[in-house]
């Protein structure tokens, strides 16, 4: 997950330096942008893996090649950060493509196996790694996110369900810091517990006739409250003697498509669509294990 979203940031920032450079697709192929696209994808990809073989992958103990089952850990919260990232990496390079003129379908299929290809990679390093192992779980949260934006865009023309991501610190990561992280930065991307997976979607874009505008969104999101250990449903803190049990969270709440905004020019809607990665804060119901919640802000 780490590696993923590390990636997705890195196309992120190019995606919008181009957009505040250029502004709008081209009209027809323009060689030197489908030249500069496909070096940065290819330069990103490996230059990604040989930074990863060399710091992540350098002192882990190796193994012949092997797959190895976690469906089952952290309550699926992993999954859903891999279905995530491969959805946005499809988006981001499937937009590049067709920024620099490539037909929107070429630039789909483009997208979806760039995405499947980079997510691959790292499963591979896995499978050689003596701790892990080849998630063939893994590789269908890939496989259904890369083909989750393909399928939108050949079925509609258009982005109608977006997946979208929030985050925020719990007090779980003191618990077990050398697990959920020890500091902001490590916890951020580790405590599965502060983080939420949503799917916002606007009653607008499904009926012609609908007075909703398309950028209201509802916003249905999936996280964890308490979950200490990847395969275990409790945990007991040695220090305190507290028993923490581990509970799914469904969010509902309310959300906006930035891309469907009313925004004229150009490089401002480009640069505003890409708050569309992430979920604003806003009121949430929250169902806990068998009980309701609220929340000011979703978190």
């Amino acid at each position: 997950m780490i590696r993923a979203i590390a990636l997705g940031f890195l196309l992120f920032v190019s995606s919008i330096t181009m957009s505040q450079s250029f502004f709008t697709p081209a009209d027809s192929l323009k060689k030197g942008r489908l030249l500069g696209v496909s070096t940065g994808v290819a330069t990103v990809w490996a230059g990604s893996m040989l930074g990863l073989s060399q710091v992540w992958y350098k002192d882990i103990p190796k193994s012949k090649f092997h797959s190895f089952d976690d469906s089952k850990e952290w309550l699926q919260m992993d999954k859903a950060g891999h279905f995530y990232a491969a959805y946005k990496i499809n988006q981001l390079t499937s937009d590049l493509f067709i920024w620099s003129g490539l037909n929107k379908k070429t630039s789909l299929w483009l997208g979806t196996g760039i995405s499947l290809g980079y997510q691959t990679t790292f499963e591979i390093f896995d499978g050689y790694s003596k701790d892990w192992g080849f998630s063939w779980s893994d590789m269908a949260g890939n496989a259904i996110g890369s083909f989750s934006y393909l399928g939108q865009q050949l079925i509609w023309g258009e982005e109608r369900i977006i997946p979208k991501f929030s985050t925020f610190p719990t007090q779980f990561a003191s618990i077990r810091p050398e697990v959920l992280g020890s500091n902001f930065g490590e916890s951020f991307l580790k405590d599965y517990n502060g983080q939420t997976y949503w799917l916002s979607f606007s009653p607008g874009t499904f009926f012609k006739n609908s007075k909703i505008p398309k950028w209201a969104c509802i916003s249905v999101g999936y996280s964890v409250y308490g979950k200490l250990v990847g395969d275990e449903s409790s945990y007991t803190d040695v220090n305190t003697g507290i028993t923490y049990s581990a509970k799914r969270e469904v969010k509902l709440s309310l959300d906006i498509d930035f891309s469907k905004l009313p925004i004229k020019r150009p490089w401002l809607k480009a640069v505003v669509k890409q708050f569309n990665y992430l979920k604003i804060p806003f009121p949430t119901v929250i169902y806990r294990g068998n009980q309701f919640v609220g929340s000011w802000s979703g978190w």
